[in-house]
């Protein structure tokens, strides 16, 4: 009709990550009625069990969500890097990531986004919108874009992180800052929500937080904090539901996510230890606390959290490995880490070469192997440790293999996809 301008709706997305749940936890729950709003979620929309990059930990997982690649593409590969000529550990901030985010994509259709906690993102860089960083964020003021947003924070005490090392020891209180830290970050959910947005991302990381110092309370009803462990995810429950009927109100399509999936812990497993009683990494110390100290005489080297490093000769400064020697002795160490038993349990489920997981530009970054525990043995460097397996304080640990997706948008996904798929079809539904 003349003179009349149809305005055409505004694509809008809201997306609410829950660190570290697995798939059966939550279909456990809401078939019990722990989380009912997940239940009437569960029956209304897609849930489905996924899967995520190795190593499965929150920088690697989250970095392929958020730039919908594999970490050959965006070359994050851990918490933690080292310089190849000195062996000093690096932290990867996100202001070195080399590739731009969805987000940030977006921007350039004049998109704009709120994101509320999202881990490997400190400190902030530039968006058009606002940005409040995760895990691991140092310091508040350099967690928050922009930089006005901070008074606010300030005056709610809002905090980036449960208190862990003070958790560690009294339970008590730590199942308060479980809370105080969700409370806050619904208040900045409440006070962002209002703003013009396109994309938003909430991301709830207690969950991470009680798995790995309470998960054994889950399903044991005598233990002192099953009660805590319930009752806090009848809280998440609540803030998924508060969310989420605003968002089916105002017919506005959601994704409810995680980055890992959680089983029980057992054991700890120092890979270092295993390389040093094999040959394969020697210290000029007695008592080495790095990398700093590695004899020119090793051939390989780990990093947290399941990452094995050929030393080679030109890549590394002490490197003493020849091309000629790469793939033997990936092969020689793919043989002995399978033979791993602990208490009669194999302990590594499998061994991938990196060209068997990573593919792009950062791929010569990449860990030449990644080895994949079955459940119950978290994988670590340990190289001040002096056994080879330890209990922890910690009770549970990542997995890989069941990580969880709830979708309402309907997006076309393969069976079992990967969280960096996931990024990758959000981006387009913006397109």
């Amino acid at each position: 009709m003349r003179g009349v301008m149809i305005l055409k709706k505004r694509k809008r997305f809201m997306v609410i990550g829950i660190d570290g749940v697995p798939y059966e936890l939550i279909k456990d729950f809401s078939e019990k009625g722990i989380m009912p709003n997940l239940k009437k979620l569960i029956k209304k929309y897609k849930f489905i069990k996924t899967q995520v990059p190795l190593p499965e930990i929150s920088s690697v997982s989250w970095t392929s969500f958020m730039t919908g690649m594999n970490p050959g593409e965006h070359g994050i590969y851990g918490f933690m890097e080292i310089n190849k000529k000195n062996y000093t550990y690096k932290f990867p901030s996100f202001p070195l990531l080399p590739v731009k985010t969805i987000w940030e994509r977006i921007e350039e259709k004049g998109k704009k986004s709120v994101i509320i906690n999202l881990p490997n993102t400190y400190p902030v860089r530039k968006i058009n919108g606002y940005l409040v960083s995760g895990f691991v964020a140092l310091d508040l003021d350099n967690a928050v874009y922009p930089r006005g947003l901070l008074s606010f924070l300030k005056e709610i005490d809002y905090k980036v992180d449960v208190d862990t090392a003070l958790g560690r020891k009294d339970k008590k209180f730590f199942i308060k800052e479980l809370y105080d830290t969700l409370d806050k970050r619904l208040l900045l959910y409440k006070k962002l929500k209002k703003e013009k947005w396109d994309l938003f991302f909430f991301i709830i990381t207690g969950t991470d937080r009680l798995h790995h110092f309470l998960f054994k309370s889950k399903d044991d009803a005598n233990h002192p904090n099953h009660n805590d462990f319930i009752n806090y995810y009848k809280k998440v429950d609540d803030v998924i539901g508060k969310i989420t009927e605003e968002m089916e109100k105002n017919d506005i399509p959601f994704i409810i996510l995680s980055d890992h999936g959680f089983t029980s812990l057992k054991y700890e497993v120092y890979l270092s230890q295993y390389l040093k009683d094999w040959g394969y990494l020697e210290f000029k110390d007695e008592n080495p606390k790095n990398l700093k100290s590695i004899k020119e005489s090793s051939k390989a080297f780990a990093l947290d959290p399941s990452r094995i490093y050929i030393h080679l000769k030109g890549k590394y400064g002490r490197g003493s490995v020849n091309k000629e020697d790469y793939n033997r002795i990936r092969d020689e160490l793919k043989r002995l880490f399978l033979s791993i038993e602990i208490e009669d349990k194999r302990v590594i489920k499998n061994v991938f070469f990196k060209e068997e997981i990573y593919s792009g530009k950062y791929f010569d970054n990449a860990p030449d192997m990644v080895l994949l525990s079955n459940y119950g043995f978290d994988l670590k460097a340990g190289i001040t440790k002096k056994e080879k397996y330890a209990k922890s304080f910690f009770e549970g640990m990542h997995s890989q293999d069941n990580a969880l997706l709830l979708d309402s948008f309907g997006f076309d996904l393969k069976e079992h996809p990967y969280i960096d798929d996931i990024g990758k079809k959000l981006e387009k539904y913006f397109y």
